[in-house]
């Protein structure tokens, strides 16, 4: 891959990440279930995303700061500056606030993330995208550097379902194919986690239905846990709709905002999985509109930043 290219894949990740977000928590709303029954575009008015998109920044920014060289201390520095100074986390995720909480009794990665209830959510997923994006072509340094953003909030499979998704996007980011990427997520887990059962048993009955329909209440059936956003289930999930939507970016982000469960970080992994597959060529320019510059209704710094530059700055940092 040249530059340019990882430069349009980059884009095509993190912006598709942003789009994914907003959509599926619209999708989600009582009032556009009632109105459209399922959402395939954007509804009227402002669709600012949630923390999926700001803690994905966070991501970025520390991994920026960092020069990709990512190590617990940078880590804890990027919270300590734009999380724990906050009095009030608004729409943080359970794990994230717990792991403040932590961070603030003297805690540190990875007790922070493991002695936290809510470890193996899928709040380390929603956020690892970045990393993804600077591993292009290495899923194995991404899977490193996915453990150590993660395990600040999360350990066990709320670090495997992170470490998934930054190795299938590191193998999107250098042409890799909708299965070459599956197969990284699958590499990325240990051989007996919950993580990977629940992707096989994705994959699994995608293969076995003859189509793609087919596939839809087996697939919720399966993988529903009794909490929604545990990361077995959401990233399992999210693979699963970018397998069904065979990479397809607009079908990918479609599919995952209407998946219903925890929408928003299931079409946020997808659209970011299949931006990154496709660049961001095969992004509509209005939902690219609608989600470019972060609201910052959850951690203030990302307050109208543009996130397309985020990704610039990304691919750059990305070892030819």
């Amino acid at each position: 891959m040249n530059t340019l290219t990882h430069r349009d894949r980059a884009c095509g990740a993190l912006i598709g990440h942003a789009i994914g977000d907003s959509f599926g928590d619209a999708a989600r709303t009582p009032e556009n279930h009632f109105r459209y029954g399922i959402l395939t575009d954007f509804p009227p008015g402002k669709t600012p995303g949630t923390d999926d998109t700001e803690f994905a920044l966070l991501c970025a920014e520390t991994v920026i700061v960092t020069g990709g060289e990512l190590t617990d201390d940078a880590v804890l520095a990027s919270w300590r500056s734009h999380v724990i100074s906050l009095t009030e986390l608004h729409r943080g995720g359970a794990s994230e606030r717990e792991a403040a909480l932590n961070i603030r009794r003297g805690m540190r990665a990875p007790l922070s993330g493991m002695y936290n209830a809510y470890y193996m959510s899928d709040g380390a997923a929603m956020r690892i995208t970045p990393i993804g994006i600077v591993c292009a072509g290495d899923p194995h340094r991404a899977a490193q550097m996915a453990e150590i953003e993660s395990r600040i909030s999360h350990s066990r499979d709320g670090i495997w379902g992170a470490q998934a998704i930054a190795a299938a996007i590191a193998v999107a980011m250098d042409g890799g194919s909708v299965d070459d990427m599956y197969n990284a997520g699958i590499d990325a887990t240990p051989e007996d986690s919950w993580m990977r059962y629940t992707l096989m048993k994705a994959a699994e009955i995608i293969d076995a239905a003859s189509s793609p329909e087919d596939a839809w209440a087996p697939l919720h059936d399966a993988l529903c846990s009794e909490y929604k956003a545990v990361s077995p289930e959401a990233v399992a999930e999210a693979f699963a709709v970018f397998k069904i939507a065979n990479g397809d970016f607009k079908r990918s982000v479609i599919l995952g905002g209407n998946f219903g469960r925890d929408a928003d970080t299931i079409a946020a992994i997808a659209g970011a999985m299949s931006g990154a597959h496709q660049g961001i060529q095969a992004v509509p320019e209005p939902w690219i509109a609608k989600v470019r510059i972060a609201a910052g209704n959850c951690l203030p710094f990302t307050k109208d930043k543009d996130i397309i530059a985020v990704a610039e700055s990304l691919a750059a940092l990305i070892k030819k």
